[in-house]
């Protein structure tokens, strides 16, 4: 293999919040999430408006699903609420325990990480900032600011993500705004077992 085809460059439009050459890349909509918010009334009172805001968009660079190769994306998470939780991503586990890294960009959110027992942490990610997602955990961001959150992730390209778990349980823990501040708070709906 030359040289010329195993070196990627993989450029970042920081003005735009863009990065190229991206090989999957999705914007995700409230009609797709209506799951995964602990207010259904709230979701369906937006939709029933006739809106179905973005709540994220993500850009992913793979190579190859294979052992060994990383893939390295960016994720922009809206400013909103449902109800009084805050934007955020779905979130999932990985089918193989993998680790996953977090890097700020713009904005601010909370990286909320928790294991297949229930057990939860989380920490504000932020510019500069560097979340690590230890193996087994699943996690998710959540906007809590009011511009854009946007940051890098990488994880082994032949992770896998398991986005059913969290869609039928939910995580232990939820991200909601009380007098005009994010508070984590435990998740009336997680079905723990």
């Amino acid at each position: 293999m030359s040289l010329e085809h195993a070196l990627r460059e993989i450029k970042l439009d920081l003005r735009k919040y863009m990065m190229k050459p991206a090989k999957r890349s999705k914007v995700v909509k409230l009609s797709e999430m209506k799951d995964f918010f602990m207010d259904s009334e709230a979701v369906e009172k937006i939709l029933s408006k006739g809106k179905d805001p973005v709540i994220y968009q993500y850009y992913e660079f793979i190579e190859e699903e294979a052992p060994g190769h990383l893939t390295i994306g960016l994720t922009v998470l809206y400013p909103g609420k449902v109800g009084k939780e805050y934007f955020m991503t779905r979130g999932h586990f990985h089918e193989k325990d993998s680790a996953e890294l977090y890097y700020g960009i713009s904005g601010e959110g909370i990286l909320l990480i928790q294991s297949r027992q229930g057990e939860t942490d989380y920490m504000v990610l932020k510019p500069g900032t560097i979340g690590y997602v230890p193996p087994g955990w699943g996690h998710r961001t959540i906007n809590t600011g009011r511009k854009r959150f946007v940051f890098l992730f990488a994880y082994f390209s032949d992770a896998g993500h398991d986005y059913g778990v969290v869609k039928e349980k939910g995580f232990a823990k939820i991200v909601i705004e009380e007098k005009g501040k994010p508070k984590v708070v435990d998740n009336p709906k997680y079905l723990e077992g």
